[in-house]
Formats: C-alpha cells, sequence, structure tokens
C-alpha cells in the first residue's frame, strides 16, 4: 500500500461521516453561552471543548473497531471499511490509535479544567469510561441495546451542555433544552446504522436496540428521532426566536427519511448515513447560529 494510502486508512477509520455528532453539541452549547449577561464567550475554551468532542469520537470509534473486529462482529458488515477486520491494520495498531486519540482528549480536557474546574475530570473520565465500554470490555452495553441512550447522553446532554458550563461555569436551562434536539440528531446517526448492520448483527450475536426492536420499528424509530428534533429545537424558539432557523434543515432530512421508509437496505442505507449527517450538521449550525443573533 502507498504511502497515502496508508494514512487514508487511519481517516477511514475514524468514519468521517459520524463526526458531526462531536462537533454540533460543542457549536450549539457554545452558541447557547452567548449573550449571557455578565459572561464573554472565550474561543479558545470553545477550540478546546471542540477538540476532546472530535478526539473522544475517533477514539470510540478505533475501540469499536478493534473490538469488534478481535470478536469477528465486522467479518461479514456491509457498511464502511473497518480497519481490523478488512486488514487494513492490526488490532494493536488500532489500538495504539485510540489511546493516541484518548491522550489528545486529555491533554485538551486538562487545560480546560485548569481554569473552569476539577468537576470536568469527572465528566472526561465518565466520557472515557462510556466510549470504551460502547464495543469494548466484557460486557459492551453496545451488544445490549443500549448503544442509544449512551449517544443521546454524551453527545446530546453532556458535550452540549458541558460546552456551555465551560464558558460560563454553571449550567443554563437553555443548553439543557437545546441538547435534547442535539442527542436526537446524533442518536439517528446510529440508529440508521444499526438498522442496516441488522442481518449481520445478528449472525455475530450483537444485540443491538436495532436488532431488539426489528427492521420495521427501527426505521419508524429513525423517522421519529428526525422529526422530533425539529419540533425540540423549534420548541427553544419559545426563548430564543432565532432557534427557529433550525426548520431551514427540513428539506435535508426528506430524502434520508424517504430511504428509510421506503425499506431500503444493506448498501442502499450506507448514503444514508452521510445525508444523516448532513441534516445534523445543517441543523446543528442552524440552531446554533439561531441562538447566537437572537442572544
Amino acid at each position: 500500500m502507498s504511502d497515502a494510502g496508508l494514512r487514508n486508512r487511519w481517516v477511514l477509520g475514524a468514519r468521517p461521516r459520524t463526526l458531526p455528532a462531536a462537533v454540533v453539541p460543542v457549536v450549539v452549547g457554545t452558541a447557547a453561552a452567548v449573550g449571557v449577561p455578565g459572561t464573554d464567550v472565550v474561543p479558545w475554551r470553545a477550540v478546546a471543548a471542540l477538540v476532546v468532542a472530535l478526539a473522544i469520537q475517533v477514539g470510540t470509534n478505533y475501540v469499536n473497531d478493534f473490538a469488534d473486529g478481535e470478536r469477528g462482529t465486522d467479518d461479514h458488515r456491509v457498511g464502511p471499511v473497518r480497519l481490523v477486520s478488512s486488514g487494513l491494520a492490526t488490532a494493536k495498531e488500532v489500538k495504539l490509535a485510540a489511546l493516541l486519540s484518548g491522550a489528545v482528549a486529555a491533554v485538551a480536557g486538562l487545560a480546560l479544567a485548569a481554569v473552569v474546574g476539577p468537576e470536568l475530570l469527572v465528566v472526561g473520565a465518565a466520557s472515557f469510561a462510556a466510549g470504551y465500554l460502547y464495543t469494548g470490555g466484557p460486557r459492551p452495553y453496545g451488544y445490549l441495546g443500549l448503544g442509544e441512550l449512551f449517544v443521546f447522553v454524551f453527545f446530546g446532554l453532556v458535550a452540549t451542555v458541558g460546552s456551555t458550563y465551560v464558558q460560563l461555569e454553571r449550567v443554563s436551562g437553555l443548553s439543557v433544552a437545546a441538547a435534547i434536539p442535539v442527542g436526537l440528531l446524533a442518536t439517528a446517526l446510529l440508529v440508521v446504522n444499526n438498522l442496516r448492520d441488522i442481518p449481520t448483527d445478528v449472525v455475530a450475536g450483537k444485540v443491538t436496540l436495532a436488532v431488539r426492536l426489528g427492521d420495521r420499528d427501527t426505521r419508524s424509530l429513525y423517522a421519529t428521532l428526525l422529526i422530533g428534533a425539529f419540533v425540540t429545537a423549534a420548541a427553544v424558539g419559545l426563548v430564543r426566536p432565532g432557534a427557529l432557523a433550525v426548520l431551514l434543515a427540513i428539506p435535508l432530512a426528506v430524502p434520508p427519511v424517504r430511504t428509510v421508509l421506503g425499506g431500503a437496505t444493506g448498501p442502499r442505507l450506507i448514503p444514508v448515513l452521510g445525508a444523516t449527517g448532513r441534516v445534523q450538521l445543517a441543523a446543528g449550525g442552524l440552531l446554533a447560529l439561531g441562538l447566537a443573533l437572537t442572544a
């Protein structure tokens, strides 16, 4: 493999299509801190929070790669390439990549904790543990149908509220409200991923929520999450009217919802993951912009 190919494999392993789940909560959480009396948004804190979120997301993806690869869960997958199962990297190499990602998150997190407070260390430790135990460890909760709950809590509530907290140094009601649609969008990303993998996960014994619910109900859940995200984001407009700008992203959500409800399976669902990420970025960006402009 060429040097360019060797570098590119790590980009593939980081799963770029999932990274909006890390970017959106930081952007929305930071926007929720704009305009609060007596507080100015500190740019470097926002950047550090983004580094933490991205590094944890990438590290979790690498853990998922080597953990599923070692268990043989990915041997017959139809989704994007996985490093270990495809032979592009060894489990040891991917573990090292996960550790390096964790180290990057730790450095940025420690910088924030030094100026905000030690409570961030507790949040950071919980986030690291949740990322690893998703598919790592003796009883990964991702194999018990609890992955969606993890995503909603950590890539919705914790990341959004935490991004506001590093600015205000307190929890705000607005950030909690804004975290709900953010969490629903992130959860939809995982749901469509697991919908695609139902057949192979059943064979591998990976009992995701999609496996528990079955094909039809998982499709309904996906649509419900996207609809719920727009409804709850619009409700934030009762506090800051600019949040209603999120409704401009609805047209982007129609094609993936139509595809999922239309019964697409296997490789036909792969583009839906990217489309869902675009919905997440657009909706999150418009929500953040609306929150900031009408502060």
